[in-house]
């Protein structure tokens, strides 16, 4: 009897000595997490991105590199420079369906100011309900893009701004005849006067107007741009987590980088599904180049948030889809990466950017809570009354 109270005893020491240990082990550990998050949010809110800790990047990346940060002020073209009459002039064009063959189709049909200044759905409605190929893109900080529409056609926004107008499947007018019915509304006499000196309406003009007013689309203030600016406490541990992973682990600066959160390149992320009804030669279309099959450029993500459903495609419907898609390194199906376009084989070389992160289900939704502190709340925007 006494020996078993003897081990009952050095077992309860043991538990109690295993529970102590076990008890520090976790505050030890808590300790430290609070510690390594306290100088996280020190660093990140420092209001000096020098301070920050060294970004994960793979050497591709580094040419075209620029740290996260605010959005710079917008720069206009020389020969196309801003004024409030012209860009007032470029709203009400953007809003006016009659630049379109039907008269129903504006620009704002597919760049909703409401949806995130694009459409909310898998591809747009055109002309005669004709459905597009791809996602529309929102306009919303589009000055910013060296390029323009996923595959980069268009060099500028003057030279984008044409391209929906004269399509067939979108407004399906030509640049030439849109201008012509413009210079026939008496109303739209003052407004060509008050933003180029005369009342001449050209294909030019339009086009120098409606990019004007694109270029006032942009972001206001984030709450990323408050925390990076001194507001240590306006972020949640997990929304700082998510940036750290965002520059860190994640890998996500390799191409989501400067503060239009985008390296303004085109990548092949394995989504092109050459080989299959719904491939996308992507980039090939413009270049010709064999290596350009199946890229797509790469879209900034500040207001990521409001301009779902996101890739070329529409494909995917939620943020965590989206990152869970690049944890996983996209393991694209081997029958989906080769195909023959007017006889010549192009095959999909997927980056080297894209590869297996293995991100835990927390992780991602750090990552998640980041991203949604990059958008902001819409703006109400006035419509313009259009000219008779």
């Amino acid at each position: 009897m006494k020996n078993v109270l003897s081990w009952i005893l050095i077992a309860f020491l043991t538990v109690s000595l295993l529970n102590n240990c076990l008890s520090s082990s976790v505050q030890k550990e808590i300790k430290q997490k609070t510690s390594f998050l306290a100088e996280l949010r020190r660093l990140y809110s420092s209001g000096d991105s020098s301070k920050w800790p060294k970004p994960i990047l793979d050497p591709e990346a580094i040419p075209y590199f620029a740290e996260i940060g605010h959005l710079p002020e917008m720069q206009f073209p020389t020969d196309n420079p801003y004024s409030e009459d012209k860009a007032l002039l470029g709203k009400t064009l953007f809003f006016d369906p009659r630049l379109s063959q039907s008269n129903q189709i504006a620009c704002a049909s597919c760049h909703d100011p409401e949806l995130g200044w694009c459409d909310s759905r898998t591809f747009s409605f055109g002309h005669n309900r004709q459905i597009g190929i791809r996602n529309a893109m929102s306009i919303l900080n589009a000055g910013y893009a060296k390029s323009l529409f996923w595959d980069g056609r268009a060099t500028s926004l003057e030279h984008q701004s044409e391209m929906p107008i004269q399509d067939v499947r979108e407004m399906n007018g030509h640049i030439d005849l849109a201008a012509g019915k413009i210079a026939k509304i008496k109303g739209y006499e003052t407004l060509f006067e008050k933003a180029f000196g005369n009342k001449t309406v050209s294909k030019d003009r339009i086009s120098k107007a409606i990019a004007a007013f694109e270029r006032t689309v942009k972001s206001g203030t984030s709450r990323f741009d408050q925390f990076i600016d001194g507001k240590a406490e306006i972020y949640s541990d997990d929304e700082l987590m998510g940036l750290h992973l965002f520059r860190t682990k994640a890998q996500c600066m390799n191409c989501h980088s400067s503060g239009y959160f985008s390296n303004n390149q085109f990548e092949n992320i394995g989504t092109s599904l050459l080989g299959s009804k719904q491939e996308d030669l992507g980039r090939y279309l413009v270049t010709k180049r064999i290596e350009d099959a199946g890229k797509f450029r790469v879209p900034g993500l500040r207001e990521t948030t409001r301009t779902g459903p996101w890739m070329h495609n529409g494909s995917m419907t939620t943020l965590t889809e989206v990152i869970r898609f690049y944890s996983r390194g996209n393991p694209e199906h081997s029958q989906q990466r080769s195909t023959v376009h007017q006889g010549i084989t192009l095959s999909s070389e997927k980056s080297g950017f894209v590869r297996l992160l293995d991100l835990s289900d927390e992780e991602i939704s750090q990552l998640e809570a980041f991203l949604r502190t990059l958008s902001t709340q819409p703006e109400k925007v006035s419509l313009p009354v259009l000219p008779q």
